[in-house]
C-alpha cells in the first residue's frame, strides 16, 4: 500500500548540472523530488503528474539560486551529508529499503542482496531493485550505490551512465559549500508554508 500524503503546494526549480538537468521540488513537509534527466521540460511534466493536485510554483528566485547549489552539489555529492527534511512518499517496504540506502557510506557500494538482508527480507532482492527504481529523490536516497551481487552496475532510474558518473564522483572527497544556505532556505520555506 502506498502512503497517501498529498502535497497541496510544491515549489520547484530545474537547472543544468554535470549529470544533465536536475529538478528539486519542496512541499511543506520537505524535499519531495530530486530528479535527473536530459530534458528539463520532461522533468517538470513528471513532477506535475506526480503531484497533479498540488499548486506548482516555479517563480521563486531564492529557490532557483539554491537549486543551482544543489546542482553543483550533485556534482560533488555533498548533499549526501546534509540532514535535509525529506517528504518521502512510498510503501512501508520502499521506506525500509530507502532508509537502508541512506545508511550506505559515501563512496561505498552494496548489493541488492545486501540491502534485502539488511531490511530482514533476504529473499526480496527483486523487490529491493524495484524499490530502488521507484526512488523519487535521486542522490538524497543514494540508490546509485547499489549494484548487483557480481559488482556490475545494474539498472538506474536516472540512467546507467549517470549511475556510473555518480559512483566515480564519490571517489572524490565532498565539500560543504552551499549547505547552510540551502538548509536555511528549506527551514524558512517550511515555516512559511504552515
Amino acid at each position: 500500500m502506498t502512503e497517501k500524503r498529498i502535497a497541496d503546494k510544491v515549489v520547484f526549480a530545474a537547472g543544468p548540472c554535470y549529470l544533465g538537468y536536475i529538478l528539486v521540488g519542496v512541499s511543506k513537509r520537505g524535499i519531495c523530488a530530486i530528479t535527473l534527466g536530459d530534458d528539463p521540460d520532461v522533468l517538470v511534466q513528471n513532477l506535475q503528474k506526480r503531484f497533479s493536485n498540488a499548486t506548482m510554483s516555479v517563480d521563486n528566485p531564492d529557490f532557483n539560486r539554491l537549486v543551482s547549489i544543489v546542482g553543483g552539489t550533485a556534482e560533488s555529492m555533498r548533499v549526501n551529508k546534509w540532514e535535509l527534511p525529506l517528504d518521502i512518499q512510498g510503501t512501508a517496504f520502499q521506506h525500509r529499503v530507502w532508509n537502508s540506502l541512506r545508511q550506505i557510506p559515501y563512496g561505498k557500494l552494496r548489493s541488492y542482496a545486501d540491502i534485502a538482508k539488511d531490511i530482514g527480507s533476504p529473499d526480496a532482492v527483486r523487490a529491493v531493485a524495484n524499490a530502488c527504481g521507484a526512488n523519487p529523490l535521486a542522490i538524497a536516497i543514494p540508490c546509485h550505490r547499489v549494484v548487483r551481487t557480481d559488482n556490475t552496475i545494474g539498472g538506474y532510474r536516472w540512467g546507467i551512465e549517470r549511475k556510473k558518473t555518480l559512483c566515480e564522483m564519490e571517489k572524490i572527497d565532498p565539500e560543504e559549500d552551499g549547505r547552510q544556505d540551502f538548509e536555511k532556505w528549506v527551514e524558512t520555506y517550511l515555516k512559511d508554508m504552515d
